[in-house]
């Protein structure tokens, strides 16, 4: 069985890779909006789901397409990915030294048919001085992720706890993704 993934993510695609899936990349040419009125965990689904039919759409039957969106949620506050060094900056500084969420919104389509769910997992970020923030900020890891760190790499050093999924808080929860790949294919991913 061979998936098109509708994301340019090299964290979804090196998951993907650990368990041995089979799969393309066609990235969604959905603009992602985090200001949307939805709550957070509908705005995630909502995304992923209109990325999933975005690249259904264009390659047509025949296609079994996953879509993630991940997002970072504290008191209410939606953090997707940063614009430039200083939004990164504004969001590790609110993230130190709280709890947020991380959930990620996963859609499947097959055809004209979507399934869809969501992943939370909490992570706690440890107090962070701002010369922490500064050197995290210079490894570049920043820019290209919700709540502007990624715990796969040096942003690992940032996180206090997490309860939950690991994977999630990488862009892509695996066992959420085999649930509904059982529900929309009759067979998991292993």
């Amino acid at each position: 069985m061979t998936f098109i993934l509708a994301s340019a993510s090299p964290r979804r695609q090196e998951l993907l890779r650990q368990i041995g899936c089979e799969f393309r990349t066609v990235v969604s040419s959905f603009m992602e909006d985090n200001s949307l009125d939805l709550p957070p965990k509908e705005l995630a689904v909502f995304q992923a789901r209109a990325k999933a039919c975005d690249v259904a759409r264009r390659l047509g039957t025949g296609n079994i397409v996953i879509g993630a969106d991940t997002i970072v949620v504290q008191e209410g506050r939606v953090y997707g990915k940063p614009s430039d060094l200083a939004d990164a900056r504004r969001m590790l500084s609110e993230l130190a030294g709280v709890e947020h969420a991380v959930i990620t919104g996963l859609a499947v389509a097959v055809g004209e048919k979507v399934w869809t769910d969501f992943a939370v997992t909490m992570v706690r970020f440890r107090d962070l001085t701002s010369d922490e923030i500064d050197r995290y900020l210079a490894t570049g890891e920043s820019l290209d992720k919700a709540g502007a760190y990624a715990i796969q790499g040096r942003g690992a050093l940032l996180v206090e706890r997490i309860d939950g999924c690991y994977a999630n808080v990488v862009g892509l929860p695996l066992t959420t993704l085999d649930k509904l790949i059982r529900l929309s294919m009759g067979v998991g991913l292993l």
